[in-house]
């Protein structure tokens, strides 16, 4: 569940503050992407570049500027993250962020952050039981943190008891946990479809596009890190097949097989995601052997494939459809026909005409545009942003 995840670490100034070194370790090992912000006083129990060599990013702990001189480093921390830990948080660390104090960077990202935070105390056992700390976990519970308990054991002191900071592989499957039960998508059937499809002329060539197959693929990933069961329906690509792993792929080549695959899974999917290149027309008799060269002109006579986003559409029930519009002219009112003709819930417009964006690219730049008439323009993205945008959009609609 963690593939992929953005996970911000923060590291407090405690003893426990050496576990952050495993925790980064296990965490990468996950699949998920890593990024300390560190208190000062952290640094007299762990450096920055240990954490910044596991992690492979900068180990933060100072505010700095952008180009335009504003101190924001905060705000693009917080907005960045999939989920916050706080491991080990400290005494001082819990109280401070209880009560809103922003003394150093880790609190003014702790307040900035959008995603889910969980804290991992560590402190020593009458620490741990104090009033005040007891009030201050009490109060974060109350903001809608969350709370890995510390464990019982040896502590600095020397005494035995609560306070230890979970050990890393158990903050792991709490984490596992946490994102198999909290993702927007969980107990949601999606059916994505995705790459092209070939259209035999002979047993050896066919009509086919250029699609990859990549942006499909991320949104299957994303709706999987959100809690989804995933089909994917994929057209002939070199996707590699490790990245499949724990979504259901049905293979197929020609539009019909695309159709008929959709067909099948089709009532029992909650979500709907048409993101496949789907060749509007197929040879009409396709040769059974090789056709040889002899004319000058060569003549192919063809025939419209099933529109399945239209068919699909004109059956749905409860299902949330979205389609897909690539346009090279008349964008805007060539995706809004699609988007009432085929009956879809949005449509997420891709053109060919942005640099950087349509087949092969690892980049995209949509838009998103409503049953309602509703228009969302986004910004020039890697696919796999561009994914979380299409959830996200996705989710909204749900809730």
């Amino acid at each position: 569940m963690l593939q992929g995840k953005k996970i911000l670490l923060g590291v407090c100034g405690s003893i426990a503050a050496y576990k952050s070194a495993v925790l980064i370790r296990l965490l990468k090992r996950s699949g998920a992407e890593v990024q300390v912000v560190m208190t000062n006083s952290a640094k007299s129990f762990i450096t920055p570049l240990t954490l910044s060599t596991l992690s492979s990013n900068p180990a933060l702990s100072e505010f700095q500027k952008d180009e335009t001189g504003l101190w924001n480093n905060h705000v693009e921390l917080g907005l960045w993250a999939d989920l916050m830990l706080i491991a080990p948080a400290t005494a001082n660390t819990l109280a401070k962020m209880a009560s809103g104090i922003t003394e150093n960077l880790l609190n003014a990202v702790y307040l900035s952050a959008r995603c889910p935070v969980v804290f991992a105390p560590a402190m020593d056992l009458d620490m741990y039981q104090h009033p005040s700390i007891k009030q201050a976990i009490l109060q974060l519970n109350e903001y809608g943190n969350h709370f890995i308990d510390a464990e019982h054991g040896e502590l600095a002191s020397g005494l035995i008891g609560t306070g230890r900071m979970a050990e890393p592989e158990h903050i792991i499957e709490y984490l596992n946990k946490f994102f198999a039960t909290n993702g927007s998508l969980v107990g949601k059937k999606v059916l994505i479809t995705a790459g092209p499809t070939f259209e035999p002329i002979d047993p050896v060539r066919y009509i086919g596009n250029h699609s990859s197959g990549k942006m499909g693929l991320e949104i299957a990933l994303q709706a999987k890190k959100e809690g989804a069961e995933v089909i994917m329906v994929l057209g002939p690509t070199s996707l590699p097949a490790e990245m499949l792993e724990g979504i259901t792929v049905v293979g197929i080549t020609t539009a019909q097989e695309m159709y008929q695959a959709c067909d099948a899974h089709f009532d029992s999917q909650d979500i709907v995601i048409l993101a496949a290149a789907v060749a509007d027309y197929t040879p009409s008799n396709p040769a059974r052997q090789k056709i040889k060269k002899s004319d000058e002109n060569f003549n192919l006579a063809m025939s419209k494939t099933i529109d399945i986003a239209q068919t699909v559409g004109a059956k749905k029930k409860a299902q949330l459809l979205v389609g897909f519009a690539l346009e090279t002219e008349n964008e805007l009112e060539n995706a809004q026909s699609k988007l009432q003709k085929k009956n879809l819930d949005f449509i997420v417009l891709n053109s060919l005409s942005e640099e950087g964006a349509g087949f092969k690219h690892d980049t995209n730049k949509i838009t998103i545009i409503d049953s309602d008439n509703n228009i969302k323009k986004f910004e020039l993205k890697s696919k796999s942003e561009v994914a979380k945008d299409i959830i996200n959009e996705i989710a909204a609609r749900l809730s």
